[in-house]
């Protein structure tokens, strides 16, 4: 048996077996679930980050391991796969075909990578003749273009030329000669593309003299007139111009006023309608008051 005065050692009793301050706090430290998360997860992060920063602190190997991830890249971007060679550009007519094709300038074949489709959009739609664009790439190597081109309705007489106008009033293009477009009304008079809504309004309320119509002249950029053949003009008012003009039509379906030698009819004042006779159509009228001999007469 172990003497008992052994347990008497004085250095027996100074080992305590209890943890010390700083262990028993480490301990309740890592029983915490956060700092064992930190522990596990931030400590392989830091070590990578001391890694990353030992190998990119040299300028030289930075260099060659940024040349490697762009070699890699372009080698995935010019994989045959992703290389387009063909553009089909569809819903509009050759000319504005034509127009996109030489407008992009593409040098196909080429990666679609390198194709910008945002910015390749905007060069198609600042074209007048085009309303919308839309691209996108085909399986094939294609590149679609679909188109929305602006439909003209309407030719626009300006000093410097006429233009072909779509039913907002932007411009579709240049046209040479009336002829080529006769099938379209005429506008003339600066503004007249600002207000084409209001022209097509009135074009539709004068369909009864369709034939005889030759167009409208912008006024002051703020009302119309209405031109006919033999020289005759409706001035139409500002505020209701088709109010007016309807009125008129009816009362030349009663009266066949538009028949009859008139150079102008002014509707500005709707309770007094003003018309300006041709000088024949005047001397005649004098006459029949007795205020002017008569052509008779004067024989």
């Amino acid at each position: 048996m172990q003497p008992l005065g052994r347990r008497a050692d004085p250095a027996y009793l100074r080992r305590d077996p209890a943890p010390s301050r700083w262990q028993y706090r480490m301990q309740r430290l890592w029983l915490t679930p956060v700092f064992r998360g930190l522990f596990r997860f931030g400590g392989p992060v830091v070590v990578i980050g001391l890694l990353g920063l030992a190998i990119f602190a040299s300028d030289a190997r930075r260099s060659a391991i940024l040349q490697s991830f762009a070699n890699l890249q372009q080698q995935f971007q010019q994989r045959p796969e992703f290389r387009v060679s063909l553009m089909s550009v569809e819903g509009a007519s050759r000319d504005l075909s034509d127009a996109v094709r030489a407008k992009l300038a593409l040098r196909l074949p080429m990666s679609s990578f390198d194709l910008d489709l945002a910015a390749l959009r905007a060069k198609i739609e600042a074209l007048d003749a085009v309303a919308s664009a839309e691209l996108r790439v085909r399986s094939g190597g294609v590149l679609l273009v679909l188109l929305t081109e602006r439909e003209p309705v309407m030719v626009w007489r300006k000093d410097t030329g006429l233009e072909l106008l779509d039913k907002t009033g932007h411009r579709v293009a240049s046209l040479i000669a009336r002829a080529d477009r006769a099938d379209l009304p005429l506008v003339a008079g600066e503004g007249a593309d600002r207000a084409l809504g209001e022209a097509m309004q009135v074009f539709d309320a004068a369909a009864p003299i369709a034939s005889r119509l030759r167009g409208l002249v912008r006024v002051g950029d703020r009302r119309w007139n209405l031109v006919l053949d033999r020289n005759q003009t409706i001035r139409l008012p500002q505020s209701n111009p088709i109010a007016a003009l309807e009125r008129l039509l009816a009362l030349d379906q009663a009266e066949k006023l538009l028949d009859r030698d008139i150079l102008s009819i002014d509707l500005r004042n709707q309770d007094r309608p003003a018309l300006r006779l041709a000088p024949f159509a005047l001397n005649e009228a004098r006459a029949a008051q007795g205020l002017a001999p008569s052509a008779g007469n004067n024989l």
